[in-house]
């Protein structure tokens, strides 16, 4: 296991509270690139924020955990997670 190649599960959420979801192995640069518009799904929706970030040691698990997050149960263990952020918006 190479511990210099972490793999993120990340979650943005814009203006709207529209949510992004996806991973990466370079959170900050994938962001960037959000931001900078050079991604189609989230273009029109600019500009993102993290809101949430998770940490894997492998890119399959980064996957199966970003396909969850995506699902309905997932969201809402996000939304249950981050209770506390959401009562404050």
């Amino acid at each position: 296991m190479n511990k210099n190649k972490w793999w993120y599960v990340y979650v943005l959420q814009n203006r709207n509270n529209r949510w992004y979801i996806g991973s990466t192995n370079n959170y900050k640069k994938r962001i960037s690139t959000h931001n900078q518009g050079k991604n189609k799904a989230t273009k029109p929706y600019l500009p993102w924020k993290l809101i949430y970030l998770e940490v894997s040691v492998n890119r399959e698990d980064a996957r199966a955990r970003e396909k969850y997050l995506k699902s309905g149960m997932g969201r809402r263990y996000l939304k249950n997670r981050m209770k506390f952020f959401f009562a404050s918006l």
